[in-house]
């Protein structure tokens, strides 16, 4: 296994296996090597369990062999966020209160993956509880942009996001609460997709906000998405909020590269105030390329997008200081050994495990929720949230899906933003709204700003996984950006 592939994608790397030119115990080791070799740069991984990979790849090449595995991911090694309950295998969160967790069972996304016989390489790392927009929360040294170590990754998935980039994995899972997967996607310059609320099981995922957050996965390119989607998504008795609808779909099917007929609505709020130009004109180029390939564009106006940033910073938080009421030094995780009675337990167990960010973040959550303020802002933020997801669902009667900026910048460099808040919550503005509303929403590779790469994002209709993915397989064809990668 030379060094060339480990930027193949997922696809091309199971080939490699079916023909027996690569077993996938070699394949995992060429990874490991590379891990070993870039990640004291990176830091993408809080956990690497090589000795357990290489176990399940000699198993995974068994049963290859004998006809039992022959899914997309057989024998493919790749990455979990560390909020993703693994058996037997740290799982943190990227916080300190749960820095000796190690879960009895398996996310559903984590059984899905090892049903198909993909080869997990380790846990990924994140902003703590998922809580940031560029991994510099994480209780763990922070991830590092492969483009450019002295710039962020984005986050909160920028651990999941670095690896897949920089050759770490050929694909890894994060999750999505208000842009955590496509806006490091988009910095990164990989694939990065947030399926329908509902698609895919959150069982086992350590909630953040338990309305907004959804998983889904990374890749080089869109076939490798739609490929890993259709591996994890389904319905799950386990999780309330999955959906009957999800599950049973080969979203590879659609692939077709033919959008021609499609209308593509470009809504004018997306290109906010403070967008960089380098960021503006990759996104007017690609605007030419969907257009070249047969689609019809036409500007249009989602009037409540510049609403949806505080809404979601009233319903995250208050979901979050309720979610996050779990960790309390009792149940497990980390307990505070200098407390005297239960009462200091959860305080100074608090106060010790979780970081400035989820500190902030429990505070605001708890203020909106408290008696007096919970009609101020929690319901009325519900409130707006319906005429979002109006908004939203009227446009989808005119539209086949929506075209935007990913993120308003490219990478930004670390530090830069650590004490400006507004700045870094600003970093998701353009995919806020995809969460509150529900949609599914994809960013690829679209070009590249003073050498960064800079995303597109496409927003579909609830259940319109297969539309936006065509639309995202159409553009990157007619491109080149998905197959640059960063020199490190």
């Amino acid at each position: 296994m030379t060094s060339g592939h480990i930027f193949k994608t997922a696809h091309e790397a199971r080939d490699l296996i079916r023909s027996g030119d690569v077993s996938s115990v070699e394949l995992t080791q060429s990874i490991l090597d590379r891990i070993e070799q870039v990640d004291g740069d990176l830091n993408s991984y809080i956990t690497i369990t090589g000795e357990r990979a290489l176990e399940r790849a000699a198993e995974a090449d068994t049963g290859i062999a004998a006809g039992d595995i022959d899914g997309p991911l057989a024998g493919v090694p790749v990455m979990v966020k560390d909020n993703m309950a693994t058996m037997g295998t740290l799982t943190t969160a990227g916080s300190q209160i749960l820095k000796n967790f190690v879960p009895p069972y398996d996310a559903h996304v984590v059984e899905r993956l090892k049903d198909a016989g993909a080869i997990i390489l380790g846990k990924g790392n994140l902003d703590e509880f998922a809580m940031g927009s560029s991994n510099e929360n994480s209780s763990y040294p922070p991830t590092r942009n492969p483009w450019d170590t002295t710039r962020v990754p984005g986050g909160s998935s920028g651990g999941p996001a670095a690896a897949v980039s920089a050759g770490e994995a050929f694909v890894s899972l994060g999750s999505d609460t208000g842009g955590s997967i496509r806006q490091p996607a988009s910095l990164c310059g990989v694939v990065g997709m947030k399926p329908t609320y509902g698609l895919v099981s959150r069982y086992g995922l350590l909630a953040f906000a338990s309305s907004l957050d959804q998983i889904g996965p990374f890749s080089r390119d869109v076939t490798d998405a739609a490929n890993t989607l259709t591996v994890i998504a389904g319905y799950d008795k386990r999780d309330s909020t999955s959906s009957p609808k999800s599950g049973g779909n080969d979203y590879t099917a659609g692939l077709t590269g033919d959008i021609s007929g499609m209308k593509l609505g470009v809504p004018k709020e997306y290109l906010v105030d403070g967008i960089e130009p380098g960021v503006r004109a990759a996104y007017q180029e690609s605007l030419k390329v969907l257009e070249g390939l047969g689609a019809t564009l036409e500007e249009t106006s989602l009037p409540l997008t510049d609403q949806a940033l505080a809404v979601y910073y009233i319903i995250a938080p208050s979901e979050a200081s309720a979610n996050l009421a779990r960790y309390d030094g009792f149940k497990y995780g980390h307990s505070s050994e200098i407390a005297e009675n239960a009462w200091e337990v959860m305080d100074m167990t608090r106060g010790e495990g979780f970081g400035p960010e989820v500190k902030r973040r429990i505070i605001l959550g708890g203020y909106a929720l408290s008696a007096g303020y919970y009609d101020a802002y929690y319901k009325k933020a519900q409130q707006v949230r319906t005429l979002i997801r109006q908004e939203f669902a009227g446009a989808f009667e005119k539209f086949d899906a929506l075209v935007t900026p990913t993120s308003p910048t490219v990478a930004f460099e670390a530090g830069s933003r650590t004490d400006d808040l507004l700045a870094m919550y600003l970093s998701d503005i353009c995919t806020i709204p995809v969460n509150i509303a529900g949609l599914p929403g994809i960013s690829v590779p679209g070009g590249f700003s003073e050498g960064l790469p800079v995303g597109l994002q496409m927003i579909g209709p609830h259940f319109g996984e297969q539309s936006i993915l065509n639309t995202a397989y159409a553009y990157e064809q007619a491109t080149e950006w998905h197959k640059v990668h960063p020199s490190i």
